[in-house]
């Protein structure tokens, strides 16, 4: 075990600082610092040594050298054990530094400021700091290396307790502290110069992708209860998501609430009237836009009320005291409910069911989509892609049948279409007006999907009009949506057999549009 006698303390972020080195002092450290860190210590009246002064070396190029010196990382990284070691550090004057406290330059808010420069951004690189910490960190048996303020007073204790000493768990467990956060300080600026300084080729993937998500929780189970799992978020994407959602009420979130919350938000985002979704792993059971928050989720749960047992909810208005009692009053049992806020009275109204959890999205207002990228794991390898955050416009569509869809209609076809992108493969959705009437999901064939939004419409389908993701590859599905009532079709063509299925269209009396734009969604 270590027992500290000399320590090195270099921060940007001095939180938790004074304390920390008070107790160090009282513990009998000799304390090495540079620059603002010593003056700060100096300025506690805790004795301090310039780290220039013990190099004989002085700061320079503006600071960019300071500790990059063999007095520093030859007192770090010598192996105690190693007779060798010992005598080289003592001819050539090296002392051995048992501790060093370094946190790194703030790279992520520089980066982050509304009009940075390039250069300050450079400036900001920390090159001493990394090197220190994984000199530290590599000769962690002998040596206590602390990159996060959050460890200060834990540290302390246990040095109180122990002598001056750190148990041989707690070393480790700083060591990979620190190359865990130095490889996603890294990362941090690989993607940044990547992004800015172009190769010249506009490649927007690169060789090489690095993950930079910090884990927010573990979770009780994965998809099922015999597999483990944790949830990690990007702290850099500011959008409105499921990720950077509050949590006001109900149980721990599972591994399948955070994957549908995600899909209820997405598709509420889509609109700028009041929306809802109701979601059942990850599909929606149904989705309606209304000037009246309430009507919409009626509309929403209307659409496959037998399905939406278990659902997620997720609303784009804030949800006032009558939505919540629409909600409490006709919902056999709802799990999630995600909306951009809720008044005191709707709180008060869900705290009945103190299980149903009740997730807040306060930045909902910010509109901009993100650079996110799309990510899928197989064994082995990931995909990344674009996230399909495109959306047809009325101008874009092309009318292939010798009828024309009316102008209700039409209002009906592109609200099914944005709908139909969130749901998996192969997606039908009939939809009337400004809701969803019957969703067909994830079948292998399209025209089973079409069976399904049949089935689950039932009625309802009679004059409804149909989304579907990808093109008909056969006439059968115009012929089965012919059989339910349905009146327009929104598709984006291509297919071979496109003159077929128009034609099945225009003697079934159907009106069709090709969007030219598909959604799968596996």
């Amino acid at each position: 075990m270590v027992k500290i006698k000399r320590a090195l303390i270099s921060v940007s972020d001095k939180k938790g600082l004074d304390d920390f080195v008070k107790g160090l002092n009282e513990l009998g450290v000799e304390i090495l610092s540079t620059g603002g860190t010593s003056k700060r210590i100096a300025s506690l009246g805790v004795p301090v040594k310039d780290v220039s002064s013990y190099t004989g070396f002085p700061e320079m190029l503006d600071g960019r050298v300071k500790t990059l010196h063999p007095k520093v990382h030859g007192g770090l990284l010598a192996l105690r054990e190693k007779k060798e070691h010992m005598e080289q550090i003592k001819k050539h004057g090296i002392e051995l530094i048992d501790m060093v406290v370094v946190n790194l330059y703030p790279f992520k808010k520089t980066i982050e400021k509304p009009g940075v420069k390039f250069e300050e951004a450079i400036e900001n690189i920390d090159i001493g700091g990394p090197s220190m910490l994984r000199s530290a960190a590599k000769n962690f048996r002998s040596v206590i290396v602390v990159c996060n303020p959050d460890r200060y007073k834990d540290i302390l204790a246990e040095l109180k307790s122990n002598g001056g000493t750190l148990s041989q768990k707690t070393l480790e467990q700083l060591a990979i502290e620190v190359f865990e956060q130095t490889s996603r300080y890294d990362a941090m600026i690989y993607d940044y110069l990547a992004n800015t300084l172009k190769d010249g080729t506009d490649k927007k993937f690169p060789d090489t992708a690095a993950l930079k998500y910090k884990k927010a929780q573990d979770l009780r189970y994965g998809e099922n209860p015999h597999q483990k799992a944790a949830f990690y978020k990007d702290e850099e994407i500011k959008e409105p998501s499921a990720s950077n959602a509050k949590q006001l009420q109900g149980k721990e979130l599972s591994f399948n609430n955070i994957i549908d919350l995600n899909g209820a938000l997405e598709i509420v985002k889509e609109f700028d009237k009041p929306a809802v979704s109701v979601i059942k792993h990850t599909n929606p059971c149904g989705a309606a836009s209304n000037d009246n928050l309430g009507k919409a989720y009626l509309d929403a749960l209307d659409s496959d009320r037998l399905s939406a047992f278990g659902s997620i909810v997720g609303l784009n208005r804030p949800v006032d005291k009558k939505t919540a009692e629409t909600i409490m009053r006709e919902a056999d049992f709802v799990e999630c409910i995600i909306a951009p806020s809720y008044s005191k009275e709707a709180l008060a109204i869900f705290q009945a069911k103190k299980n149903l959890r009740i997730m807040e999205v306060s930045n909902f207002n910010e509109k901009a989509k993100s650079f996110d990228n799309d990510m899928k794991k197989v064994v082995g390898g990931m995909l990344i892609q674009d996230r399909d955050v495109a959306m047809v416009k009325p101008e874009m569509l092309k009318v292939v049948t010798k009828k024309k869809p009316t102008q209700e209609e039409l209002e009906s076809l592109l609200f099914g279409w944005k709908i139909c992108k969130h749901v998996k493969s192969n997606a039908i959705v009939f939809s009337k007006g400004t809701k969803t009437v019957g969703v067909g999901a994830g079948q292998m064939s399209r025209v089973d999907s079409v069976i399904i939004a049949s089935r689950k419409a039932g009625d309802r389908s009679k004059g409804a009009t149909l989304a579907s993701d990808a093109f008909f590859p056969k006439p059968d599905g115009i012929e089965m949506a012919a059989k339910a009532g349905i009146t327009a079709i929104i598709q984006p063509g291509g297919s071979i057999k496109d003159e077929d299925v128009i034609k099945a269209a225009d003697s079934l009396g159907i009106a069709m549009v090709f969007t030219g734009m598909r959604h799968f969604k596996h």
